[in-house]
């Protein structure tokens, strides 16, 4: 049954646009539209859901690729510095926490001479240092 309906469904969707970023995007606006309606009961959140939902099945259901695909460049564009903005945010947060996890064995020093970050393990007491780059050795305690 499902096998069946999953068939036809790709049978009917051969030559149409589909789903772009802009289509995902309609479709999380009409998420929180309908949720924002759900809690105001606004005839006005109801009639944009309505009108955001048709305008998304239309682009999907489109034989227009040309003009779609237009669409979702123009789209993509527009929006480019703030999803730049949001994955640098987000590189920024994963490269915290790996920055953070990495620390929590280490100590961080950096050599007196030449300024390279060098780490070094925790509990190992005093230790003489040798840096890397210019294998100047220093005392410091892990």
């Amino acid at each position: 049954m499902f096998n069946n309906f999953r068939n036809w469904f790709s049978r009917m969707m051969i030559g149409r646009y589909g789903v772009d970023q802009l289509n995902r995007t309609l479709s999380i606006a009409c998420l929180v539209l309908i949720v924002l309606q759900m809690i105001f009961r606004s005839q006005l959140l109801w009639l944009l859901t309505l009108i955001i939902l048709i305008w998304l099945y239309f682009r999907m259901f489109s034989r227009n690729i040309a003009a779609r695909y237009n669409e979702n460049r123009k789209f993509m564009e527009a929006t480019e510095k703030i999803r730049s903005n949001f994955h640098d945010l987000q590189y920024n947060i994963t490269h915290f926490r790996e920055i953070r996890e990495q620390n929590k064995g280490y100590h961080i020093y950096k050599c007196p001479r030449c300024g390279q970050k060098i780490r070094i393990p925790k509990g190992k007491g005093h230790i003489i240092v040798r840096c890397p780059s210019c294998h100047f050795e220093f005392h410091k305690k892990s």
